[in-house]
């Protein structure tokens, strides 16, 4: 029996030798792992157990971590544009927030 060889490429695709079976070489592009905040753990957790197929080709495609960090920012800039009209709207002044946070410390 002739003997195989260890690497193949056929296709354009690089080809590894296990055992008795040839297994494509994949490679993952190098990603930088932002901090991810609250929102990207949400987002993640919520492809993780819903969404599998979408979270599978992220990680594949090396753009999970890309859109998590997107998500989060996404996620935080619009929650401290809610609270600022949220107290606009209520009529809340930085004075009054310095008066709740003097408060707050003695308590």
């Amino acid at each position: 029996m002739a003997q195989m060889k260890k690497e193949i490429i056929e296709n354009g695709i690089h080809y590894i030798l296990h055992g008795d079976y040839y297994f494509p070489a994949l490679e993952f592009p190098e990603t930088l792992q932002q901090g991810i905040g609250r929102y990207g753990r949400m987002r993640k957790s919520y492809l993780e157990k819903h969404r599998p197929g979408l979270y599978e080709r992220l990680i594949l495609s090396g753009k999970l971590y890309k859109h998590l960090a997107e998500i989060d920012t996404c996620c935080a800039d619009r929650m401290d544009r809610m609270v600022r009209q949220m107290a606009d709207a209520e009529g809340i002044s930085e004075e009054m927030k310095q008066g709740i946070n003097l408060l707050g410390s003695d308590a």
